[in-house]
């Protein structure tokens, strides 16, 4: 049996959202030194990158200025990068992108691929960093209008294609640019499992994908209606793993551990070294 390249083992983002109304876990690292002391456990556990968001993009949020937004992120930023740890920034707004940056920040996620600020492209050609273009239709007041697919992963496909060219005619070079499916925005649970099938296709656009697929609603259809939110770590470990087997380099989630172990788990099943 072949032994796995280090490449086949992706990259674990850890999430921390410094915002009061995430669906997961809003409010519970609105303090700047509360969300350090997460980041620092998820980093302990096995994260390679702590992914940092000031805004929810959940169903139901309020959007937030971008001055809000960097009143929350930035102490955190800051510290983490001070600290040695590899930062994203999870934002909408090419203003708090650039701060970040300038924080420390090594890597810029969109989850509207530049489709939200006009500005995101060019500010992120100019900063040297890492640009993650997720797919979008807007806002979650829209997804109603704009969730319904003839083929859904062509689709993606090709709507990821045009945030690809669009970012790489800003000048931000392709060895610096991730792709991420958007699961469960603007997508039906049925779509996001059909899609997550698909991502050898994505995958075939040339680009790293990064895969979100973390506690989110989709996952929850496994579950009994009456589920805690964390109950979907363990569906969301193995869609990890499903994951890697299909291309993804790198897979963000809430639960570090279980996922880190899943994927070790995985490494070992290939031969890889422990």
């Amino acid at each position: 049996m072949t032994a796995l390249a280090p490449a086949d083992s992706p990259q674990v983002w850890g999430i921390v959202n410094v915002t009061p109304d995430s669906f997961s876990d809003g409010g519970a690292y609105l303090d700047p030194q509360s969300a350090v002391a997460h980041a620092r456990r998820l980093v302990a556990e096995g994260a390679h990158v702590v992914d940092v968001g000031g805004e929810s993009t959940r169903p139901g949020s309020t959007p937030v200025p971008a001055e809000v937004e960097q009143q929350r992120v930035l102490p955190v930023v800051t510290a983490l990068a001070a600290a040695g740890i590899r930062v994203s920034i999870d934002t909408l707004h090419a203003a708090t992108a650039a701060a970040a940056v300038d924080a420390g920040a090594v890597i810029v996620n969109d989850v509207s691929g530049g489709l939200a600020d006009p500005a995101m492209l060019d500010t992120v050609a100019g900063l040297d960093v890492d640009y993650v273009a997720m797919h979008w239709r807007g806002p979650a007041a829209t997804w109603d209008a704009v969730s319904d697919y003839r083929d859904i992963v062509a689709e993606v496909r090709d709507e990821l294609r045009s945030r690809l060219e669009a970012a790489q005619a800003a000048g931000i070079p392709t060895d610096r640019l991730w792709l991420d499916p958007g699961l469960g925005f603007a997508k039906h649970a049925g779509d996001t499992w059909t899609l997550l099938h698909g991502l050898p296709e994505l995958a075939a656009l040339g680009c790293r994908l990064l895969v979100g697929a973390s506690r989110k609603r989709f996952l929850g259809t496994l579950l009994a209606p009456d589920h805690a939110v964390e109950e979907r770590d363990l569906p969301t470990a193995v869609v990890s793993v499903l994951a890697a087997e299909s291309g993804a380099a790198a897979v963000r989630v809430h639960d570090v551990r279980s996922t880190t172990l899943a994927l070790a788990t995985r490494a070992a099943w290939h031969g890889a070294p422990a």
